[in-house]
């Protein structure tokens, strides 16, 4: 049984976390938990992700709050302020090609060391870099990815943490939950173990450590 509460899932997030979280665009990023971070008031996050939400939608309200310290992400166009706190130094960005940034993330998750590119093998990207020839062929090499603590969004779980997601909301949220040393995910819906259809499961219990119930998107958390 690894269903829990929000107070024992936050309890392992802490300030100066490195927390990985699914979602694009704020689809699919778990509003409860990151509403109880920001009521926690938990600082100095070491964020990784597709993005940088938007001001008030998903992660990119503790980037809009000054809780972040560095980000990993793909873009953070959707959110100005994270592009301000970029610009003024409050912020440290590192952006990271959409699809090498997940296949870095699903390699933390399999337990791989990093990935072969060349997407930008001649650019300012391969600054201090390491580089290698296979083939003939030179590559940058760009380390897998994992985290301390990574959060996931997902329409239903059973008490084992088999997830199932909806639709569009599963984007980068499977490979997310294989890359955290702690994966905690927020669902819609909890049942017992047997009830869910086999064949929706796309998450494996066995990365996953706390499911907690969300309390949904307009869910206003006290914390005490």
């Amino acid at each position: 049984m690894k269903v829990g509460t929000i107070e024992a899932a936050l309890d392992h997030i802490h300030d100066g976390s490195t927390l990985m979280y699914g979602g694009f665009g704020g689809v699919g990023n778990p509003p409860t938990l990151i509403n109880g971070i920001l009521a926690k008031g938990v600082k100095d996050l070491h964020l990784i992700g597709n993005d940088a939400g938007f001001p008030s939608i998903g992660i990119g309200k503790l980037v809009s709050q000054g809780r972040a310290k560095t980000l990993l992400a793909s873009h953070i166009g959707s959110n100005p302020v994270a592009g301000k706190l970029m610009t003024e130094g409050k912020l440290e960005v590192e952006f990271s090609p959409q699809g090498t940034l997940v296949e870095r993330i699903r390699s933390g998750g399999m337990g791989l060391g990093g990935v072969l590119v060349d997407v930008g093998i001649d650019s300012m990207i391969a600054r201090n870099k390491q580089t290698v020839e296979v083939n003939g062929q030179r590559f940058l090499i760009e380390p897998a990815l994992t985290a301390d603590v990574a959060i996931v969004y997902a329409k239903k779980a059973d008490t084992y943490g088999n997830l199932v997601y909806d639709k569009s909301a599963r984007n980068t949220n499977p490979l997310v939950a294989m890359a955290g040393k702690i994966t905690i995910a927020e669902v819609d819906e909890i049942v017992e173990v047997g009830e869910l259809d086999p064949e929706e499961i796309v998450t494996p219990g066995v990365f996953v450590d706390i499911v907690i119930k969300s309390q949904g998107v307009d869910w206003k958390w006290v914390w005490e």
